[in-house]
C-alpha cells in the first residue's frame, strides 16, 4: 500500500503551497523576531523599522527542501500563465544572483518533469555580480536574452530595487521581462522616498507594493507562491498567537494599497 509522504495540511492552500509553507517553518526559512530589511524603512530617527518575520531562501539547501520550493514555483508558474493568457510563454527562466540561481534551475527541471513537451525548449540564465571580461565574457550566464521573453524568479521583494535592476539588465541584453514570480509576497507598501528618516515623521501614506508599482509602470504582471495573508492564516491554525498578532499589527501598519 502506498502512503502519502505529505504532512498533514495546515491550510486550505493547494498541496504544493501548503507543503512549501510547512517546509519554510520547519527548516527555519521563515523565522520570527525583529529583522532589519533591505528596504531601509525607518521609524522616527530610532533606526530601521524591525520586521517581525524574515524569509531566507538560502536555507533551501537540501534535496527535499529544494524539491518543495521548485514544485511550488512550477505549479505557481503554470497557474500564472493559465490565468493570464496575455502573458507570453517564457523562453527563459531568469534567476537573479545569487539566491535566484538555484530557484531558476530547479524550477525549470520540475516544469520539464510535469510537461516535457511544453518546457523542453525553455532555457535558464542568471546574472554575474561582476561582468566577466575574459573567456565568453558578459553579464549573463546561460541562455542569451536577446529577442527572448524572460520570466524572473526571485525569493521575496520589498523595495523593488533588485526587480528594476533585473529589468534593466534584461533590456540591455535585448530581452523582455514578461513576468515576476516570487516565493513570498509581503504585500507591503514601498518605503517613502521623502521624510521617512525625519524626526516625528509618521508613515501613513497610501502606497502600492513594489510588485504593484512595477505592474503600474511597466505593465509587467507577477505571482507569488504564498502571501503574508497565507502565513498569518497558517499561524492561526497552528495556534501561534503571539507571532500571528505581531504579523497582523505589522500588516495593518504597512499594508500596500494594491
Amino acid at each position: 500500500m502506498t502512503t502519502s509522504t505529505h504532512p498533514t495540511p495546515l491550510s486550505t492552500l493547494p498541496t504544493c503551497k501548503d507543503v512549501f509553507l510547512q517546509s519554510c517553518l520547519s527548516a527555519n526559512v521563515l523565522t520570527f523576531g525583529a529583522y532589519t530589511l533591505k528596504s531601509g524603512r525607518h521609524a522616527n530617527m530610532r533606526g530601521p523599522v524591525q520586521s517581525p518575520y524574515f524569509f531566507n531562501a538560502g536555507y533551501f539547501h537540501t534535496a527535499s527542501l529544494l524539491a518543495a520550493i521548485s514544485t511550488a514555483y512550477a505549479h505557481t508558474i503554470i497557474s500564472f500563465l493559465s490565468s493570464h493568457p496575455s502573458v507570453p510563454k517564457p523562453d527563459i527562466l531568469f534567476g537573479p544572483a545569487y539566491k535566484g540561481i538555484s530557484l531558476a534551475c530547479s524550477t525549470l527541471l520540475e516544469l520539464y518533469r510535469l510537461d516535457s513537451q511544453t518546457w523542453s525548449p525553455v532555457s535558464y540564465s542568471f546574472n554575474r555580480k561582476e561582468v566577466k571580461d575574459h573567456g565568453e565574457g558578459g553579464a549573463i550566464v546561460g541562455a542569451s536574452s536577446k529577442g527572448k521573453n524572460v520570466l524572473v524568479l526571485d525569493d521575496v521583494v520589498t523595495a523593488g530595487t533588485a526587480m528594476r535592476e533585473t529589468m534593466e539588465l534584461v533590456a540591455r541584453e535585448g530581452g523582455q521581462v514578461v513576468g515576476f514570480v516570487v516565493a513570498l509576497d509581503r504585500k507591503e507598501r514601498r518605503p517613502s522616498t521623502t521624510g521617512e528618516k525625519e524626526e516625528g515623521f509618521v508613515d501613513d501614506e497610501s502606497r502600492s507594493s513594489a510588485l504593484g508599482q512595477i505592474r503600474k509602470e511597466f505593465g509587467v504582471l507577477s505571482a507569488s507562491i504564498v502571501t503574508l495573508d497565507n502565513l498569518i492564516d497558517v499561524l492561526e491554525m497552528r495556534g501561534e498567537e503571539n507571532e500571528r498578532e505581531r504579523l497582523e499589527e505589522y500588516r495593518r501598519k504597512y499594508l500596500a494599497c494594491d
